[in-house]
C-alpha cells in the first residue's frame, strides 16, 4: 500500500510540473511567471530527493528557487523603475 501512495505521489508532482510549465507559458503578468517558476523549481527539487539523487535537489533549490528567482525579481524591479524615468 505504501508504494502505491509514493507512484501516486509521483505522478501528482509530475502532473503539477507540467501544469507549472504550461502556465509560465501562458500567463501574461511577469511577476506571475517567476513565482510559478520558483514552485516548478521547488518541486522538481523533490522530484530530484525521490530519484534519490540529493545533490541534484540541494542544486536546483539553491539556484532555480533561490538565486535564479531572486536575479529575476531584481531585473523586474529594474525594468520598472527605468520605465518610470528614474
Amino acid at each position: 500500500m505504501i508504494m502505491f501512495d509514493m507512484i501516486i505521489f509521483e505522478y501528482m508532482l509530475l502532473i503539477f510540473l507540467i501544469v507549472c510549465a504550461l502556465a509560465v507559458s501562458f500567463t501574461r503578468k511577469v511577476i506571475s511567471a517567476v513565482i510559478i517558476f520558483m514552485s516548478y523549481s521547488i518541486v522538481m527539487s523533490i522530484v530530484w530527493v525521490l530519484l534519490e539523487a540529493p545533490d541534484l535537489a540541494l542544486t536546483e533549490a539553491a539556484i532555480g528557487a533561490g538565486i535564479t528567482s531572486v536575479l529575476f525579481f531584481l531585473a523586474i524591479k529594474r525594468i520598472n523603475s527605468m520605465g518610470k524615468g528614474e
